[in-house]
C-alpha cells in the first residue's frame, strides 16, 4: 500500500489462490501470510485484497474489522472465450454483486479495479467500479478502455451507515467457531 506521497504503508500479500481453467496459480504461487491489513493513508485507513480474494466474505469483514474504510480490490477477471450468454452476464453480475455485498455487509465504500483487454483465450471484462457503503455504484468504467479516475468517497457515510445498518456491531461472534473448519456436519 502506497500513501499520497508514494512511501508505502505496508504490505499485503494476497490469501486466496484459484486453481481454476485459465488461473492455475496452486502451481505457481502459495498464499500470503502475512493476514489481512488495513494501513493509515493520508485520505483514510485503506486495505487491499487481490484478486480471488474477492470472494470471500471473511476477507472484507477482518479487513474492515482491522479498520478499513475503503477496501481496493486489484484483480484480472473475465470470460473464456469460449463461453457465451448468458453465462457472461451471469458471472459479471456474481462479481459486481460480491463486491456490492462488501460494501453492505461491512459498511465501507469497495474499489474494485479489473484490467481490459485480451490475454490467450481470456476476455477481461474491464467495468471497474467504486461502489459506496451502502453498495451503491458511485462510478463504473468502461468494459474496453483504460481509465485513470479520481472518486469522491465521503468517508462521513461509513458512520452513518453503520448507525442505521450495525451488521458489525450486531454480529453473533459467540456462534461463529464454525468458520474455522472447512465442512460441517449436521
Amino acid at each position: 500500500m502506497l500513501d499520497a506521497d508514494g512511501t508505502t504503508k505496508g504490505v499485503y500479500r494476497k490469501m486466496h489462490i484459484p486453481d481454476d481453467p485459465g488461473f492455475y496459480e496452486k502451481f505457481y504461487f502459495t498464499p500470503g501470510d502475512l493476514g489481512y491489513k488495513a494501513f493509515d493513508t493520508k485520505y483514510g485507513k485503506m486495505g487491499t485484497l487481490i484478486c480471488w480474494d474477492q470472494w470471500y466474505p471473511e476477507a472484507a469483514r477482518l479487513t474492515a474489522l482491522k479498520g478499513a474504510e475503503i477496501i481496493f480490490y486489484p484483480t484480472a477477471i473475465g470470460w473464456d472465450s469460449t463461453e457465451t450468454e448468458p453465462l457472461r452476464s451471469t458471472q459479471h453480475e456474481a462479481w459486481q454483486t460480491i463486491q456490492r455485498s462488501h460494501s453492505v455487509a461491512n459498511g465501507v465504500f469497495v474499489v474494485s479495479v479489473n484490467r481490459i483487454g485480451k490475454e490467450g483465450d481470456l476476455e477481461f471484462w474491464g467495468q471497474s467500479f467504486v461502489s459506496d457503503p451502502m453498495g451503491k455504484i458511485i462510478y463504473k468504467a468502461s468494459k474496453d478502455k483504460e481509465e485513470t479516475v479520481v472518486v469522491d468517497c465521503n468517508l462521513s457515510l461509513i458512520d452513518h451507515t453503520r448507525i442505521r445498518w450495525p451488521f458489525l456491531r450486531d454480529r453473533r461472534v459467540d456462534s461463529f467457531e464454525g468458520l474455522k473448519e472447512r465442512f460441517l456436519e449436521n
